[in-house]
């Protein structure tokens, strides 16, 4: 655990640090996986707000 003392003795905690990495651009495969998704979540959100209006 990495730390520093003061003067005091009083003593100041740093949290360890995860090492740092690119992210690689999604493959085709995932890509349609996303685009999947997405039409799901439009899907559900319009219906949502259908029904919303609808019942109102």
């Amino acid at each position: 655990m990495r730390y520093t003392t003061d003067e005091h003795g009083v003593l100041n905690n740093y949290a360890v640090e995860p090492a740092m990495y690119y992210s690689e651009y999604p493959s085709p495969a995932q890509q349609q996986r996303y685009l999947f998704q997405a039409a799901i979540a439009v899907l559900l959100v319009a219906t949502s707000v259908f029904v919303a209006l609808s019942a109102s």
